[in-house]
């Protein structure tokens, strides 16, 4: 009976914080020790920001936002993040944003992202990438339309 019980509460609590952050962010399969899926593959993104380039973060250095895990290169990364989470949340919930731009929700890649304004945005792959660098704005402003209906959609209805 108890172990019956603890399967069911486990498998309950898995699909109950999936769901919480499948729809509106791009997050890993499975849970973090922080108890949430991972955002941005585990890049730090206050990093990202500063430097332009990813930075992979620390499971030691964890915060959990809206019910997504990021991860940070140091305990000031964490805290600048913390104070203001918006000001570092990748655009478009972490998905590719060239396909927001065309109403879908593919993986964002941070090995092929742009800092632009300071806001991150991140890319499927290397040649979405170079698409989206021939209307970079364009494309930021198609993407920006379509969240706004897409957010809540999960992947697979789009």
């Amino acid at each position: 009976m108890f172990r019956t019980l603890t399967i069911a509460t486990v498998a309950a609590l898995s699909i109950g914080s999936a769901a919480l952050a499948a729809d509106e962010y791009n997050v890993s399969t499975g849970l973090t020790a922080a108890g949430a899926p991972l955002g941005l593959h585990g890049v730090d993104p206050v990093a990202f920001i500063a430097t332009g380039n990813p930075v992979e973060g620390s499971a030691a250095h964890a915060a959990v936002h809206d019910g997504v895990a990021y991860r940070f290169a140091s305990a000031d990364n964490l805290a600048a993040f913390e104070a203001d989470p918006a000001s570092y949340l990748p655009e478009n919930g972490g998905f590719c944003t060239f396909g927001v731009s065309v109403g879908k929700k593919f993986d964002g890649d941070p090995d092929y992202a742009a800092v632009i304004d300071n806001k991150l945005y991140v890319f499927l792959n290397a040649d979405i990438f170079a698409a989206f660098n021939k209307d970079r704005a364009g494309t930021i402003t198609k993407a920006a339309t379509n969240w706004t209906d897409i957010h809540s959609v999960a992947v697979e209805d789009l």
